[in-house]
């Protein structure tokens, strides 16, 4: 057992660059990865890794035992999980990240069925909008809305999000509703700044089966997405939002949606992951209990 324990501690490590991090991914004391690896090392009779004031890296015979390793516990995370898939026996650490548009109280509630349904499993839940480093923060998987860049990361697409252009009922009684693309010309948004390129995220419609990109005159530029549909409520501007992010006000008509002809292609809702070799078996169950309770929680505005 301390050996498979000393592999997770040196996968860990080998992914995350610091033993500090490791440590902390971990929720063990940095002394005992410290301890772990040199007695892993002692035993194999090679160096694992070169260590620096700054980092950590592999060295050559450490990678080469970093991709056996990698197998290994793949391989011991299927056997030790397909019988059992109920919950009773599956225990660890998972750190989910997801944008703050997902932190509406029905998507926290269906969360809780999760953990109720697998105690054993920690989870630690990030929440915000900027670009995550999965690998060098230690995060197991991440939520995104939206075209994703090109990246080494696993992304398994788990849904279609309808996005809804809208705006508050006093904001219309005062500047009138557009019922035209070229309307929107004398209108004001609210403006979402990128946290990857710090550039205006524009909004898209669809003309005609084609894609048009239009980036409002400003009424306010933010950065965070509950603040965003918080300003059109507020009666900033015209917002454009995933469905799910503003559902309970179109429901209660604190918000109207407005050019529906025109809605947007919709935009896909994504789980990013570092590996698909190297999946432990919380974060497997919990990419397939998403993939299967997600659309549900958000039938309206979610297709698969």
């Amino acid at each position: 057992m301390e050996l498979l324990q000393s592999m997770r501690l040196f996968a860990r490590l080998a992914e995350l660059g610091s033993f500090t991090k490791a440590a902390e991914s971990l929720d063990i004391g940095r002394p005992q990865v410290t301890r772990y690896i040199q007695e892993l090392e002692t035993s194999l009779g090679v160096r694992l890794f070169q260590r620096t004031t700054r980092k950590v890296a592999l060295t050559t015979e450490g990678q080469l035992f970093y991709e056996r390793v990698q197998e290994i516990l793949a391989d011991i995370s299927a056997a030790t999980s397909m019988f059992d898939r109920s919950g009773a026996t599956l225990e660890g650490r998972l750190r989910v990240d997801i944008p703050t548009a997902f932190t509406q109280l029905d998507f926290i509630k269906n969360l809780k069925t999760f953990t109720s349904a697998f105690p054993g499993i920690d989870m630690v839940l990030g929440v915000t909008d900027r670009a995550v480093d999965l690998i060098g923060e230690g995060i197991d998987c991440a939520l995104r809305i939206g075209e994703l860049p090109d990246s080494t990361l696993i992304a398994r697409p788990i849904a279609m999000a309808t996005m809804v252009t809208c705006a508050a009922p006093e904001y219309l009684q005062e500047h009138g509703e557009p019922r035209t693309l070229d309307d929107l010309n004398a209108h004001r948004g609210v403006n979402f700044l990128s946290g990857q390129n710090n550039r205006t995220l524009p909004w898209h419609f669809s003309v005609k089966g084609k894609d048009r990109a239009f980036i409002s005159n400003a009424g306010i530029t933010v950065t965070e997405s509950n603040a965003y549909v918080q300003c059109g409520v507020a009666g900033f501007g015209i917002i454009q939002a995933p469905g799910i992010t503003v559902a309970e006000y179109l429901a209660s008509g604190t918000l109207v949606e407005i050019l529906s002809a025109y809605r947007p292609t919709p935009r896909p809702v994504s789980l990013l992951y570092p590996s698909r070799t190297h999946l432990a078996a919380q974060v497997q169950v919990f990419v397939e209990w998403l993939q299967q309770h997600f659309v549900q929680i958000y039938p309206d505005w979610l297709e698969q």
